[in-house]
Formats: C-alpha cells, structure tokens, sequence
C-alpha cells in the first residue's frame, strides 16, 4: 500500500471549517406539509389524533427539539386542526419560544397528572377517527396511563407506521442537507486515515473524530476506532487499542446538521496489506457492490440484503447470520435518527421508492482475525440508487 501523505490531527483539525452555518434548516413550509401528509394518513386510517413523545418524530414534524425526562412532554397531532403542545406549567415559556408549527400549549401543574390530561384533551377533540396512534419511543410510563385513563372511549394503537411512511420519504431538502453531512464526515475520515501513526490509540482517534466534526459546526453523535482482530466485531470491543503495521483498521463515525445524521465506515489495512486481507476486502467490496446494484426502484428492501449476503456465502462464509460471514442487516434507514425506516434486511417487503435513504454496510466479519466493512449511504433518485458518498475503490486506496 502507498501510505498516505501524512497530516497530523492538529494539522488537519486547523483546516476545517464551519460548514453547518450555511445550510438552511427545514422550511415552515415543509414542516406544515409533513403534518398535513400525516393527518391525511391518519384519516384514512382512523386515526383521531397521534401522540409525539420528546422524539426525533416532534422535532420532524413541528421543529421542536425536547430532552427527554420523567415529566411528559410532547405534542398531540390531531387528524385535523393545529398541534397541541404538552408542557409542565413551569415550562410554558420556554416551550412557547420553541414553537415553530402555531398551536396550543396544555400545561399541567407538578400535583396533576398529565396523562388524565391528554386522555381527556385526546377524547375532547372534534377531530374524526376513534383511535389513538402512540409515537414508538413513548416511554411505557407515559403510553399506558394515558390508555388507562382513556379506557373505553378510544382505542389505542402505535403510530410507527404512519410515522414511517412520512419520514422514510425524504425532501430535496432533506437530501441536500444529508448530503452535507455526508460530505463533510468523508473530510474526516480521510483525516483520520493521513494522520495514522504507529502507536497512535484509538481513544487519540475518536477523539480527533469528535473535535473535528464540532469544528465543522456538525453535532457529533459517535465514532468508532478499532485496530487488528478488534476490527471483527461489528460494534467494537470494551477496551483501546494501540496501533500496530499491519493492523486492519475500521474507522465509523457520525454526526449531524439540523440533526439529519450522517453515518460512514471505512477499513484499511496501516502498512502493507497480506494477502489474506486483500482477499476479505476484495470480497467486502463486491458485497457492497452487489447491494447497490440490487437497489432499484420497487424492489423489495429485503433483496437488497440478500444481494449482498449471497456473494458471502457463494465465497463460503456464513450462511445466513453465522460468523465467519454477514452478522447483521445489510443496512438501515438514515435521517433524523441513525436508524431508522426503511431496514435492509430480511422480512421487510418494503419497495424501494424515490426519497429513501439507507445504508449499505454488509460486514464480513471473522471473528479471532480481523473484519471488513464498507458503509456508504444510498438514496433512491427517481433514477434509482444514489451514493452521497463515493465508495472505496481499493484497499490501497480508500479514500482515492
């Protein structure tokens, strides 16, 4: 392998700029589009009103960002009509500086109990439908006293679906946003790939990662840096690593603008790579690969995973889940969440459709030695399948 031109972290981390400044967030007028497109889902399912808990649903939907706590605290979107906001009493100012999408405010005092006060706003509403749908991340705590205080009068039902099939969607503006983040996370990794060093440990690494991203005005979210036979396991192993030559090296990361999230794995061989990991990234790459050709508008989301699975198992790993081979989904939605609708794997008949964003990372995975895996983002143009990023073209070359 040609090492690269080596940059140090310092040097690369005074390099970077505020990016994030300059893109846009989501219009009001998207915003009021995506609760209309909700409520008409809603509609036609009979769907009075959907609870949004201090999600990444209450901020797509109405721009509103809440910490989650042990006060309830939320929206409630009617089929029809303004969003009603959920706030404890001594939080209404602040809530009423966070509203973007005009509505209501019912507060609650701390003796009151706030799920009898959505049961009874919920049941109240002159909205059509019979039904409440719940947000999927509403903590049980919340969910179940509210429908103990309904009882009867509604019944109750999660709104995952419904949520899904708006957020799985992506604008031109989402993408571009995306795309942004995409872009910017690639900067960092090639970062991380020239300022490598011998004996550099991966806690110095993700380190670098972190500061790297808030200094491109980004939110960080997470990295990953595995070094050697801890690179075989998908999500890392519980202690550092120091850098050795010939070390296989997986680098993941990710971080977010407006919280529309990015997400990227690299792996690379420090020094000159065996044969042995060439093969393995070889075959890594045509999985990746075979993903992406297998993308194509209103194929099942679940053969896009088998796409990938298959060239592992022909080369004799696996099959299905077993290790060595592909432990996991080949990939998963990505937007405000890391993860999210739609899931690339098996069971999920889902079609492809213009608008949606996930990745396609099937791990091959030998436990003992070393594992291999290629994340790129995929997002279906009304073409078909899209990389934000570009992908690897070698082992030699990750990042030409």
């Amino acid at each position: 392998m040609s090492a690269p031109a080596y940059k140090s972290f310092a040097q690369s981390l005074s390099e970077f700029e505020n990016i994030a400044a300059a893109i846009p967030p989501i219009s009001i007028e998207e915003l009021q589009a995506r609760v209309a497109k909700l409520q008409g889902l809603m509609k036609a399912a009979g769907v009075k009103a959907v609870y949004l808990d201090t999600s990444t649903s209450l901020t797509y939907f109405t721009a509103m960002t809440l910490g989650a706590s042990e006060r309830l605290h939320g929206a409630v979107i009617p089929s029809s009509g303004a969003p009603i906001y959920i706030s404890p009493a001594f939080e209404e100012p602040k809530t009423q500086t966070l509203i973007t999408i005009e509505g209501e405010i019912a507060v609650w005092e701390e003796h009151e109990d706030p799920a009898l006060l959505v049961a009874n706003l919920v049941c109240g509403l002159a909205a059509e439908g019979d039904t409440l749908a719940f947000d999927p991340a509403t903590p049980f705590v919340f969910s179940s006293a509210i429908t103990a205080h309904i009882g009867a009068r509604l019944r109750n039902i999660g709104a995952k679906e419904l949520i899904a099939q708006c957020r799985q969607i992506k604008s031109k503006t989402e993408i571009a946003i995306i795309q942004t983040a995409m872009t910017a996370s690639l900067g960092v990794h090639k970062a991380v790939w020239e300022g490598l060093y011998e004996g550099v440990s991966t806690t110095e690494v993700t380190d670098f990662i972190a500061a790297a991203h808030a200094k491109l005005g980004m939110r960080h979210i997470f990295a990953a840096a595995q070094f050697g036979e801890a690179t075989a396991y998908p999500h890392g192993v519980p202690y550092p690593q120091t850098l050795k030559t010939g070390d296989m090296v997986l680098i993941d990361l990710g971080a977010h603008i407006h919280r529309y999230c990015s997400d990227i794995t690299r792996t690379y061989v420090f020094g000159e790579p065996t044969d042995r990991q060439r093969q393995v990234w070889t075959l890594e790459q045509k999985a990746h690969q075979a993903a992406f050709d297998a993308a194509k508008l209103g194929t099942p989301c679940e053969e896009v995973d088998f796409a990938a699975r298959k060239v592992l198992t022909d080369a004799g790993f696996g099959p299905d889940y077993q290790v060595p081979g592909l432990p996991h989904r080949t990939g998963h939605g990505l937007g405000m969440d890391m993860h999210e609708d739609p899931f690339i794997v098996r069971g999920n008949k889902t079609p492809l459709e213009p608008g949606m964003v996930f990745s396609d990372e099937p791990m091959l995975a030998i436990y003992g030695e070393c594992g291999v895996r290629l994340e790129d983002i995929i997002y279906m143009s009304e073409e078909g399948p899209v990389f934000f990023t570009e992908p690897a073209k070698s082992i030699d070359a990750p990042f030409a």
